[in-house]
């Protein structure tokens, strides 16, 4: 299609808008005249006194005519080719009035297919399931923001993005015309810089004003969302720009495909031979496995060092748990027998290389032998703003490599290989037996702890990921939710193996986000038929509980496992040490941080939203059948609830 033509509507909406326009243009036909016995009785029309008409001008009395109620094509239906042109598959949006033009056009000129709309009770569900969809698929969707006050809803989880690296593509509405605003909520819901609210968060953000200006904004804004370091953007689109009409549509800007950095080569050669001279190399593992091959990766190259690898577990799931080189349950003995430190896509490097004591007095202490070397590949440096301290604290490294770790690492490791002599390969075998030895028998104490309390009431943490497993080890599954909630249980017990199975919290660590990430992931692994858990806990599902609608009504299967202990009890556990700090005791640590007297109902809440539920669950004997008929919920299409009453951790 050139510049020149208009582009064409559906068939629905032609439909639409030309029923409309005949109505409007028709409208005297329509009216029923008064019968002919009526005009024939009516009384003469009055004759207007010479002294009104005098002093009043004839067109002052003529009605002005009529402003245009319809049109075949406006702004708006060219948003959404453009967004359409992305390829995103969905837009979450809780409906609001700034940007009604995007909504209309996208359900009928659009038909509401790629994208399709998702109904969301809370913006912050809106770009929650944003993350979500972006952690299962590495793609991102839209998500619609009302002007003013759905950014200020949107915010925490816009934030949470940016924290995780998260890919979202964002369209906050807004009328910026001060002369075309609507009386009173135009104006308390506009502002002069909608992004100022959130641009310590976003990665990039744009305003246009024109519609090609739009079309550049928008593919350039998917373009940076999608590049390493990948994270929010976001578009403010003028409300006027959506809803004039158009006469002409103008050229769709192409999406230049854009490779990932990878590190210098000679900077590889030096690495690899740094690790090669090393006696014990340990790699720690953080934002790494972006695709289902940078786990693959990551076994090839330290099996070839004979290197432990201490997965983080915040960012991102990097590593199989059980495999033998998998060293994450003893990382602070690896850190501390290291003598060369590889570190990819480090987020927190000094905590884990250093230990605090949050004890009256703050203190730290190194875990590193004298003269260890650490050396870092990745791209957090390039997404640094000055307000938000998520960067963390810093770490002066021995060498730092700019590049993406999973796209530099098969570089490194052809490196690797082409230096190792008889010598090296000897040297990787002996420390990989070694590291078997303390992985297996890390496993079996772990083990053995998680069967203590096996039968007690509220069902113990430990016991409730072991049933859990049972249940679902035969699927093709996924977990998410905050499993340092659980002790860590799931990656501690469970055979993970693929880099999709474990979808942490990450991020910014924001009570009220999981639920909405969980259920966008449970949308991205939909096409799969992947079994999605979610250990949700209590606190945070009372923040955004209408995601479970949402789910419910897209039909989107998710069986969600209330971890409810019925308190925010990191909270409640930071009380107690501040009451222990002064010797006030620790049994008023309860109010304000229990949610208790009256419990929460979570599978009456469910059942509210339209979800399959049982529970509350707190004797051990009764959760593995639960669980399996939820399992058969899910199986079935749809989503399912089962509310579990556990111990605290």
């Amino acid at each position: 299609m050139t510049e020149d033509q208009p582009r064409a509507l559906s068939p629905a909406g032609v439909k639409r808008r030309t029923i409309l326009k005949g109505l409007a243009s028709g409208g005297a036909a329509l009216a029923v005249p008064a019968p002919a016995s009526a005009r024939a009785n009516d009384a003469p029309a009055p004759k207007s006194d010479p002294a009104i008409a005098g002093t009043i001008e004839q067109s002052a009395l003529d009605s002005p005519p009529p402003p245009p109620l319809t049109t075949n094509h406006v702004g708006s239906d060219f948003m959404i080719d453009v967004i359409k042109s992305l390829g995103i598959d969905y837009v979450a949006a809780n409906p609001g009035s700034s940007f009604r033009g995007l909504h209309e056009s996208l359900v009928n000129h659009g038909g509401n297919v790629k994208p399709e709309l998702l109904t969301c009770l809370h913006e912050e569900t809106s770009v929650a399931m944003a993350v979500g969809y972006a952690r299962a698929t590495g793609k991102p969707i839209g998500v619609f923001v009302h002007s003013t006050v759905g950014l200020q809803h949107a915010s925490m989880s816009i934030y949470h993005a940016f924290a995780d690296r998260a890919p979202v593509l964002i369209f906050c509405g807004n009328t910026l015309d001060a002369a075309n605003r609507r009386p009173y909520v135009e104006w308390v819901h506009a502002a002069q810089d909608n992004a100022a609210m959130v641009r310590d968060t976003l990665k990039w953000d744009d305003q246009p004003v024109s519609l090609t200006h739009f079309a550049e904004s928008a593919v350039r804004g998917y373009r940076l969302a999608t590049s390493a370091p990948k994270g929010p953007v976001m578009i403010t689109v003028d409300s006027n720009l959506q809803e004039e009409p158009l006469e002409r549509a103008p050229a769709l800007p192409k999406l230049a495909p854009r490779t990932a950095p990878v590190a210098d080569r000679a900077a590889l050669d030096a690495l690899a031979a740094q690790l090669l001279a090393a006696d014990f190399p340990v790699v720690l593992a953080d934002r790494y496995a972006e695709s289902e091959t940078a786990m693959a990766a990551l076994v090839e190259f330290a099996e070839l060092l004979g290197a432990p690898v201490v997965d983080m577990l915040g960012a991102r799931f990097n590593f199989p748990t059980n495999h033998p080189l998998n060293q994450s349950e003893s990382h602070r003995q690896m850190v501390a027998q290291a003598d060369f430190v590889l570190a990819l896509e480090p987020v927190d490097l000094w905590g884990a290389l250093n230990v605090m004591s949050d004890q009256l007095v703050r203190t730290t202490r190194s875990l590193a032998p004298p003269g260890q070397k650490i050396a870092a590949i990745g791209v957090g440096d390039m997404l640094v703003h000055a307000n938000y301290q998520e960067f963390q604290r810093y770490v002066g490294v021995d060498t730092w490599l700019a590049g993406e770790a999973e796209a530099t690492l098969p570089a490194l490791t052809a490196s690797v290989r082409r230096g190792m002599t008889h010598a090296h390969r000897r040297k990787a075998a002996e420390r990989a037996a070694r590291l078997a030895e303390v992985h297996a028998a890390t496993l079996a104490r772990t083990r053995n702890a998680a069967r203590l309390g096996w039968d007690a009431s509220p069902i113990t943490t430990g016991r409730l990921c072991s049933e859990l497993w049972d249940v679902i080890k035969e699927e093709d599954w996924v977990l998410c939710g905050a499993t340092n909630a659980i002790s860590n249980w799931p990656q501690r017990l469970w055979p993970i193996d693929k880099p999709y199975r474990l979808v942490r919290g990450g991020g910014a660590a924001a009570i009220g986000t999981g639920i909405g990430i969980a259920v966008g992931l449970a949308l991205g692994h939909r096409a799969h038929k992947r079994i999605v858990v979610n250990i949700q806990t209590d606190g945070d599902l009372l923040y955004a509980p209408g995601a479970l609608w949402t789910a419910a009504h897209h039909g989107i299967p998710i069986l969600n496992v209330m971890h409810n202990n019925r308190a925010y009890h990191q909270e409640t556990m930071h009380i107690q040490r501040m009451a222990n700090r002064l010797e006030r005791g620790i049994d008023r640590a309860d109010i304000g941080t229990v949610i208790a007297n009256p419990d929460v109902d979570f599978a009456s809440l469910a059942r509210g939203f339209g979800i399959w539920a049982e529970g509350p669950i707190d004797q051990p004997a009764d959760l593995a059948g639960s669980l399996r008929r939820a399992l058969a919920v899910v199986k079935s299409g749809k989503p399912a609830l089962v509310d579990v009453i556990t111990q605290v951790r």
